[in-house]
This record gives C-alpha cells, structure tokens and sequence, in this order.
C-alpha cells in the first residue's frame, strides 16, 4: 500500500464487496423507516395524531435501543475474531427479522403482540445495521492508506444512501399501488425482497480476506507474546493495544451525535408536518422523499469526490456552517407560507449540508487502537446515537408542540456548538502528527 490515490485490484474488490453489502443491509434497515407512516398503522393501535407521534418515534428509538449491546458483542467478535465475520453475521441478523415483518400478522389480528414483535425486530436490525456499516468503514480504513482512504470509506456511506433511496422507492411502488384487495398485504412484498437480497449480502461477503492493518496488528501481537513466553489471551491483548485520551472519546461521542436529529429533521420530522400539517398521503410522503434521498446521495459523491482534494476536517466545519445558514430559516417561511415546496426544499438543503463525520471518518478511527478500535467506537457510538435520537425523537414532539418550527433549534443548536469543539478537538491531534 502506497500514500497515494490508487487502488490495487484486490482493494478494489474489496470496497465493491462492502459497498453491496452495505446497500443491501440498509435497504431493509430503511425500508421500515420510510414506510413507517403507513406500517406504524398497521401495528400500532389507532390514536390521535399526538399520541401517533409518540409511536411513531417509539418505533423509531425502537431501532437504537439494543445497539449499545450489539456494539459489545460485535465489537468483541470483530476485535477478536476479525472484521469479516462480523460483518457476515450483522447480514444475516438483518435478512431474519426482514423476513419476520414480511410475514408478521398486524394489530387487528395479533393485538399489542404485533406492536411487540415488530419492536423487537427493529431493535435487531439496528443491531445489525450499526455493527455492519462500522465494519465496513473500519475495514477500509485499516486496508488503505490516505488520501485514497478518506473517498473509500466515504463510498461506504454513499452505498448506504443508494440503499435507504431504493427503499423510498420500492416502498413508494408498493404503498401507491394495489395488487390485492387490500392494501396491507402489497408492502410485504417489499420485505420479501429486502430478505432476498439480504442473502445476496451475507454471499457476497464470505468471499472477503481480512482487514491487512488488523491481522497484521494481530500476528505482530502474537509474536510479542510468543516472544516473551506468554499465552495468548483474547482477555490480555488490552495490555499491547495503546491509549487514548478521554478528551478523544468525549469528542468522537458528540460528533456521532451530530447526524441523528439532523436525519430525523429530513426524514421523519419533516414527514410528520407533511403528513399532519400539509395533508399529504403516505404514497406522497414517500415520494416526496425519495427525491429528497437522492439529492442526500448526489450529496455525499459530491463530498466523497472532494476529500481527496480538500482536507477532510475543513469539509466537517464548512457542512456544519452551511447546515444551519439554510435551516434557520425555516421556521419563518413555514410560519408565513407553509406549503409542500417549501419542505422540500429545506429537505433538500439540510441532506446535503447534514453535519457528520462524512468524509474524516478514517481521521476519527485513526486514533483508537487498533485491537479494540471495533469496540471502543462501536459502543461510543452506539450510545452517543441512542442518546441523541431518544431526546430528538420524543423532545421534538414536545419542542414544536409548544415552540411551533422554532423548537427543532432546542436541539440542533446545542448539538451543533459541541459537535464544532469536538471536530477542533480531532484537527489538533492530526495536526500534530
């Protein structure tokens, strides 16, 4: 591997093998998202549209409750068992609770059973989809070397977009469209495929070697313990990986913090007003963003397209600025000409200036250890994310309830001023090497 802007062909293959795999695993991740203003009535009991709201974001924490242990366990299996394996097993996770929904009775038949059920699988495939996507990421990250690496990884993401865009639309096809008598039974359809290409996935991936920069760690490690007549203990690897600081983790939380209530903002939020305030059907609100998701992908190729050519810290702090230079005026222009145009087009502006860690990925990963970087970040993450969309989902509700439009700012704002030290924080420790 070589400091420079090519690829050779097995890394290639490698990045065209992870970027399907991370399609296919967010395509069913999204497909419930995006179609949950037509399932959430399927399984959840019919209520006010207050109380709708509530569900509604129940449903959609449901997905980040569990993700804290699926950091553990996949942390630990990724850590010590390599990157590859995980990967695989997250695949598989998501294409059995896919296949469960398709085929789980709804709230008339079932009662809260089916409230139940449905939670739960939105809780695996959280799990899962948290697990896999951070795999991929690492394992590019650890395969290749800068600047190449910062537009790999990024492609990740871009995939990841491609599959939540497919899933508006196979979940726009099959909510505007009637096969059957009733309604209710075209979306499974939807699923169905989303378990199918799950396979393709988990297939896919098995054809994968492992991460070079982490088996390479790992022999190393063996040696040096081999050297020094000392056994080899998963248990005592944590004595040979190195440290980082508290300040570095502190930071590394509150920038995966940033994208959660920007993603809730443009797809869920925004759905609701749509929905409640604008009059629109679930077939329109899933139309209306699938265009939304597309714009969000040309997005991020734009970005991944850049951090070969532009220093990919000064991207994070440009999104941030021009995120809130367009959002903060939408409370005022809803307020005086709330219409479906006007959604959009902040829909549109939010996605493409959403501030993330998109494309310093491999920057942040960079300074956790290696033998315990899945974890490490993985559980940070996972908990910065569940935090982040427990407060937005259920805080919005309550926010704009009382504040109309202007009570979104309640939680961007302070998740902006700390997300802005947080990537500071990152650009002086890089700086410095």
């Amino acid at each position: 591997m070589t400091n420079s802007n090519k690829l050779n062909k097995e890394q290639k293959q490698a990045i065209g093998l992870l970027s399907i795999g991370t399609f296919l695993e967010y395509f069913d991740l999204m497909l419930y998202v995006h179609m949950a203003v037509l399932l959430n009535e399927l399984f959840f009991p019919k209520t006010d549209p207050f109380t709708a709201s509530l569900l509604s974001a129940f449903a959609f924490c449901s997905t980040y409750f569990l993700r804290p242990f699926g950091a553990i366990i996949f942390g630990y299996i990724g850590d010590n068992f390599g990157r590859k394996l995980a990967i695989i097993l997250t695949t598989i996770m998501m294409t059995i609770s896919c296949t469960t929904i398709a085929i789980l009775p709804p709230y008339a038949q079932i009662g809260i059973t089916a409230s139940w059920i449905i939670t739960i699988c939105r809780m695996v495939q959280g799990m899962a989809a948290s697990a896999e996507s951070r795999g991929a990421e690492i394992y590019i990250t650890e395969s290749i070397k800068p600047p190449a690496q910062y537009a790999a990884v990024a492609i990740i993401t871009v995939f990841s977009a491609i599959g939540t865009t497919v899933a508006i639309g196979v979940g726009a096809i099959f909510t505007n469209i009637k096969w059957f008598e009733y309604d209710e039974y075209t979306w499974r359809a939807a699923f169905f495929i989303g378990a199918s290409v799950g396979l393709i996935g988990a297939a896919a991936r098995a054809s994968l070697k492992e991460a070079s920069e982490f088996a390479n760690k790992k022999k190393l490690l063996k040696e040096q313990f081999k050297t020094n007549k000392i056994e080899w203990d998963n248990k005592e690897i944590g004595h040979s990986i190195g440290e980082f600081s508290r300040w570095t983790a502190l930071s590394y939380f509150f920038i995966c913090c940033a994208r959660p209530p920007c993603f809730y903002f443009i797809y869920i939020y925004c759905s609701d007003v749509l929905k409640n305030d604008l009059g629109l059907t679930a077939g329109q609100v899933l139309s209306n963003n699938f265009w939304v998701s597309i714009v969000d992908m040309l997005g991020l190729v734009f970005y991944s397209y850049i951090s070969t050519k532009v220093y990919p810290i000064k991207i994070l702090k440009a999104k941030l600025i021009l995120f809130f230079a367009c959002i903060i005026f939408f409370p005022a222009i809803m307020d005086a000409y709330p219409n479906v145009t006007s959604v959009f087009v902040f829909q549109c502006l939010a996605s493409v200036f959403v501030f993330d860690h998109i494309p310093a990925t491999p920057i942040l990963y960079k300074y956790f250890p290696v033998m315990k970087r899945f974890t490490y970040t993985g559980i940070i993450s996972a908990f910065a994310k569940l935090l982040t969309y427990v407060i937005t989902s259920f805080g919005l509700v309550y926010s704009t309830q009382y504040c109309g439009y202007y009570g979104i700012f309640l939680i961007l704002v302070p998740v902006g001023i700390l997300f802005y030290f947080s990537v500071n924080h990152f650009e002086k420790l890089d700086r410095a090497v």
